[in-house]
């Protein structure tokens, strides 16, 4: 029950569409509460009201979301920054370009075993832990967040991102990170306790975005620019709104969590301040990204801001916005 909700593995579309055309199919790195923007845009009609309709599929993890996107499988990838980054740093002829940032810091929960209520990091020291990809944003922030606190741990980095839950309930290691709802889920389930926040202690960073071959981009600026609108639109109305109404508006985006699970991970979210309110990336932000990347050892070369992202549409939409 836990995988499932997180490793939903087959495509579904959401939102209504004004013809069977007017599709955007998108791969998520993961599904998680921390993207609630995105499905609080189908709920709410915000699609809808652009015009047409999007398809999601989940990747499992960055690197498998960004192949979707090259090898055409997915119109946007919707994954960590990293992913394009490597795919430019490697010379590609039509690099996927960022048009659009949702989350600023990581949005993992270290979860272990026992309740420690007066958790410290250095409790980590030698312990075995599933933290994700070697490579990915999540590993590499959970990496940084160690160093910065001079603890040295072992990794568990052979299991599939989406089966790490899994595996940790198994017997598997001694701390797990998880997304939301899943690490509500499974301290509510009385598996294991929610110990610490990564994002919190890793501070802001870009740490999901929306991104599409630069043909694409070009060839559909109505269609970016709608998914920017309407996302930005559902920010703002998250953060306008209580989250027990959020709730039940995401509710039927993760039917195996109930009600009171999805309040909490919002609230979780919240305190953490996870969420970006202008979709435009920060150069600030993305040249820290590429710290974290490098001190991890996984940079090949550093790249410019503006080769990689694109920020007019995102600055526009959030000018309309609010004004």
């Amino acid at each position: 029950m836990l995988a499932a909700a997180m490793a939903l593995t087959m495509p579904f579309a959401i939102a209504g569409c004004k013809n069977s055309g007017d599709v955007i199919k998108i791969n998520e790195v993961t599904h998680s509460v921390f993207y609630a923007p995105l499905y609080l845009a189908d709920s709410l009609g915000y699609f809808k009201d652009e015009g047409f309709s999007i398809e999601l599929s989940n990747g499992g993890g960055a690197n498998k979301t960004m192949a979707a996107v090259l090898a055409g499988e997915a119109d946007v990838g919707f994954c960590g920054p990293e992913a394009p980054l490597y795919v430019l740093a490697g010379g590609s002829e039509d690099s996927p370009k960022v048009f659009g940032q949702l989350t600023k810091r990581d949005g993992s929960f270290l979860v272990g075993r026992k309740e420690e209520k007066d958790f410290d990091w250095k409790n980590l020291e030698g312990k075995d832990i599933l933290a994700g990809r070697p490579g990915g944003v999540p590993f590499m922030t959970f990496q940084y967040v160690m160093k910065q606190n001079n603890v040295n741990a072992n990794y568990v980095t052979n299991i599939d991102f989406n089966y790490m839950t899994a595996a940790f309930m198994d017997g598997t290691g001694d701390y797990c990170t998880m997304f939301e709802p899943t690490a509500s889920d499974y301290q509510k389930a009385g598996n294991g306790y929610i110990v610490a926040s990564v994002g919190e202690k890793s501070g802001a960073i870009p740490y999901t975005c929306f991104m599409a071959n630069g043909s694409y981009i070009e060839k559909n600026p109505d269609k970016i620019e709608g998914l920017l609108r309407a996302i930005t639109k559902a920010i703002k109305y998250m953060n306008e709104t209580d989250s027990a109404t959020v709730a039940e508006k995401l509710l039927k985006y993760f039917e195996t969590s109930n009600l009171d699970s999805v309040k909490t991970s919002l609230e979780n979210y919240k305190s953490i301040d996870a969420w970006v309110t202008n979709m435009a990336m920060q150069e600030s932000d993305f040249n820290r990204l590429q710290d974290v990347i490098e001190l991890a050892g996984e940079l090949p070369k550093r790249v410019d801001f503006s080769d990689l992202v694109i920020t007019e549409t995102a600055n526009k939409v959030y000018r309309e916005i609010y004004g």
